[in-house]
């Protein structure tokens, strides 16, 4: 009861790239309808997408992609686009359709040559994931303050990695850091640290960062690896 159909794409949205989409809810349902496990290019990205469809009734809507983190991982054409569309009950948020993974592709992906920049210090490699450590962000830096790192899954399974046991110019603090990485992709993304906890602890320039990884399975949550301490000098 549910078509989607995808009628453009638009480079000068508001707020980043649109992939413009016509909904149809053909169902006895008010439905919800949100972008999940979206990559570009073979780069993972968060997109911006939730639209409410009144039962029987269409609308024209978007999936924004950001600019700017399209711009951190280097992304100027793209080539394709793959996602998940995550529909649920808009009155109580129940679980309605989780489609498979789809696939589009743009007039730029016949004889597209993909790149990837794994240039940093390598921090973990082992259970077909590489993970590399780029540098501080800059502070006008989407990220915010915190450490970029450029992450490769060459596994069949989609895994999730977390920070632990971080400290910065030996504080111990809490960043913000979770990552979901399915099989075969890349992403660019930080460890970001509140500006209210290197304030409370006179940090004003980050030259030691230690910390390890917490590496699991998306799907079942088991464990994958806890990786050994690493610490960055900057």
């Amino acid at each position: 009861d549910i078509k989607i159909t995808a009628t453009g794409l638009d480079a000068d949205g508001f707020l980043g790239v649109e992939v413009k989409l016509l909904i149809e809810n053909n169902s006895d349902q008010d439905l919800t309808f949100q972008a999940r496990n979206v990559s570009v290019n073979g780069y993972m990205v968060e997109p911006i997408m939730s639209a409410d469809v009144a039962a029987g009734k269409k609308a024209n809507d978007s999936m924004t992609l950001d600019s700017s983190e399209l711009e951190a991982c280097g992304i100027k054409t793209i080539a394709d686009i793959e996602f998940a569309f995550a529909v649920m009950t808009t009155e109580d948020y129940e679980a309605y359709l989780d489609t498979k993974q789809i696939q589009l592709k743009t007039s730029a992906a016949e004889g597209f040559e993909y790149s990837y920049d794994e240039a940093g210090t390598p921090v973990y490699e082992g259970n077909g994931i590489k993970i590399v450590a780029r540098g501080l962000s800059e502070d006008d830096s989407i990220f915010g303050s915190g450490l970029i790192l450029y992450i490769y899954n060459s596994g069949d399974k989609a895994v999730t990695i977390q920070t632990q046991d971080v400290s910065v110019n030996g504080f111990m603090l809490d960043p913000i850091f979770s990552q979901d990485v399915f099989p075969g992709k890349h992403s660019v993304s930080a460890v970001t640290f509140m500006d209210t906890d290197l304030e409370e602890n006179n940090i004003t320039n980050i030259s030691e960062i230690e910390l390890s990884f917490h590496i699991f399975d998306t799907d079942s949550w088991d464990s994958i690896t806890d990786t050994d301490k690493v610490t960055l000098s900057f």
